[in-house]
């Protein structure tokens, strides 16, 4: 039998070595290493082999399958660079030509938004600081004044993992809490940061909503801080970001994290106050939501709300980016369709 084996091998090296061209290749794997090959004829003759001569034979023929196979795959590729040769040689290929050029890949237009808040925020003192996706309910809800009962909890749709209390983050206000306990050394120093990040919701898909979107979560902390610097700091913001000119106003409203509370409105810059589809035509766009952090929650980072204040704001790059550019469907976002993407 080994010397069977042997000489199907001699013959079919042979046979390999002589073979110029990709279809007689091909015959040549299907006479040899084919469903009905000949190395698949001698594995299905394993059953009449004597039991304790199988075990040789078998691995004689798998040895056999595995050199005539790596022969094979070398054999193809030495072909292949053969005929490449060959077209260059005889000019069907003009090596002269200019290649296709490539297309420089352009920034999302949420990451554009996103580096522009970044630049506008430290350049009012604020620093980044990245906080987790994958979140506990204690730091998402519970620790931001939502008590276990609370209705503010229906507010957010929260997508659940298998894992008890563990789930994907509905807003980025977790990280106020972990900004505290990671900068706050013990409650004993002043906090200024911005927290980025995904959001995650489980929401309906429609033009002006998504399961996921970007926010930017803004928190400072120090000693007697007030609403007068909140409304400032947002003023600012709004002229660095929309222009010099850009009308703020402020609106009451409720957040359980933060009290008072209020939403942040722009005078629309694409109609420049004076109605148009855009805003509505109230002349206003939304921005952000804000208000001074809450004493239950300064208390939960670690901070005593009798020494400390502080601030908190929320706004989404996805609206800010679709108020800018008036696109009229968020999902253009994350539908990776080049011809939106393009254009930025």
């Amino acid at each position: 039998m080994a010397e069977n084996i042997q000489n199907i091998q001699s013959e079919a090296l042979a046979a390999l070595a002589s073979i110029t061209d990709k279809n007689a290749l091909q015959t040549w794997r299907t006479k040899y290493l084919g469903q009905k090959g000949i190395v698949r004829d001698l594995l299905n003759q394993i059953g009449g082999i004597p039991a304790e001569a199988r075990k040789d034979y078998g691995q004689n023929v798998n040895n056999l399958k595995t050199l005539l196979t790596e022969a094979f795959e070398k054999h193809e590729q030495t072909i292949a660079q053969q005929a490449l040769a060959r077209d260059l040689e005889e000019g069907e290929l003009d090596i002269t030509l200019p290649g296709y050029p490539r297309q420089p890949g352009k920034l999302h237009p949420s990451t554009r938004t996103l580096r522009q808040l970044y630049e506008i925020w430290a350049e009012m003192g604020f620093q980044v600081f990245h906080s987790r996706d994958v979140e506990h309910d204690d730091y998402n809800f519970t620790r931001l004044n939502f008590p276990p009962d609370h209705p503010a909890r229906d507010m957010q749709d929260t997508f659940y993992t298998t894992e008890k209390n563990i789930i994907l983050r509905t807003h980025t206000s977790p990280g106020q809490i972990r900004a505290m306990e990671a900068l706050g050394d013990g409650g004993s120093k002043p906090i200024r940061v911005i927290l980025p990040g995904m959001c995650y919701r489980y929401e309906q898909i429609t033009p002006r909503s998504e399961i996921q979107f970007h926010q930017l979560e803004g928190l400072a902390i120090g000693r007697n801080i007030r609403m007068s610097d909140l409304k400032g700091t947002i003023a600012e913001f709004a002229r660095r970001m929309f222009g010099q000119h850009a009308q703020v106003r402020f609106r009451a409203s409720y957040f359980p994290f933060t009290e008072p509370s209020m939403e942040v409105d722009v005078e629309c810059f694409v109609c420049g106050g004076q109605g148009c589809r855009i805003c509505k035509y109230s002349g206003w766009l939304e921005i952000a939501g804000s208000g001074m952090v809450h004493p239950n929650v300064l208390r939960n980072g670690g901070y005593d709300p009798t020494v400390w204040s502080g601030f908190a704001f929320g706004m989404g790059p996805e609206r800010m980016t679709l108020l800018k550019y008036a696109i009229d469907d968020i999902r253009n976002f994350w539908a990776n369709d080049l011809r939106f993407l393009e254009q930025f």
